[in-house]
């Protein structure tokens, strides 16, 4: 079954007229026309230029909400009172759509509200990520950022941000970007006890999943283990998470055990990889 959700942006216009900032459609991103006001403070600019570029970030917002960036945008519209307003506005959208040279159509008619000088709407098709980066968790943002992604993958485990600086001591914490969007985290446990096992764990936000980010973060933490000589990988995912447990499998994790914590609900399952004798 395709996968509906909606994007909201905390715009009055969206709750008064009874509509969303975007759609998402399985892979397809739909935003509605967006103009230049600040949702945060429902203020517009004169000037069109920066109308523009208010709008740009309102609909980066919007796609990285939905899993996506201006990279997986398939076609722009410009609607504008004034054609002449047009052409100041090139420089700003070249820098979104110069690379992504999208299908684009401008045309002059009039807005809802006299204020507003352009408005844009796009539609993305979300597909594999490329140049997702993998840093290291250092500083404190960045162990915020970690305790994030953790916590919304794995809500009955949430941590505090002084739970994370203590792991951050025992273990390799990673945070997995695209652009400047957080997408995924990732942990690498060392070898506890006798089993020799190094423990891998990759956790990619839900709307960035299926676009082969997980893969990168799970390769990246592999590449760690071996360096760290284990015998076998191990892993730990929530069992209502299926994408995850479907995740593992599909890389020749097999189930070792379930189980539920002492005074909790919630079901665990541990998986194991051997990454010896052939």
């Amino acid at each position: 079954m395709t996968k509906r959700r909606v994007v909201l942006s905390g715009s009055v216009f969206e709750e008064r007229i009874g509509y969303a900032r975007a759609v998402v459609d399985g892979d397809w991103v739909h935003v509605s026309g967006t103009t230049g006001f600040d949702y945060a403070s429902m203020t517009i600019s004169d000037d069109v230029v920066e109308q523009a570029e208010q709008c740009l970030r309102n609909i980066g917002a919007a796609l990285a909400e939905a899993g996506c960036t201006f990279a997986d945008v398939v076609r722009v519209r410009y609607l504008l009172p004034e054609r002449e307003d047009f052409e100041p506005c090139w420089p700003v959208l070249r820098r979104c759509f110069g690379e992504v040279r999208p299908a684009a159509t401008m045309m002059v008619c009039g807005l809802a509200d006299p204020r507003m000088k352009i408005e844009v709407e796009v539609y993305a098709r979300r597909g594999p990520v490329s140049g997702v980066r993998i840093e290291a968790v250092e500083g404190e943002a960045m162990l915020e950022e970690w305790r994030h992604v953790h916590n919304v993958i794995v809500p009955p485990a949430a941590l505090s941000v002084d739970e994370v600086r203590e792991r951050s001591g025992r273990y390799r914490l990673e945070n997995a970007y695209v652009g400047d969007v957080l997408v995924g985290c990732s942990t690498v446990r060392p070898p506890e006890g006798e089993t020799g096992a190094v423990t891998v764990i990759a956790r990619v936000l839900p709307e960035w999943r299926g676009r082969g980010i997980g893969t990168l973060l799970y390769e990246n933490g592999l590449a760690h283990a071996r360096v760290l000589g284990a015998d076998a990988v191990e892993t730990c995912v929530l069992a209502v998470n299926e994408d995850g447990l479907r995740f593992a499998g599909a890389r020749g994790f097999v189930e070792v055990e379930r189980y539920v914590l002492d005074g909790e609900r919630d079901e665990w399952v541990d998986l194991r990889l051997s990454v010896t004798g052939g």
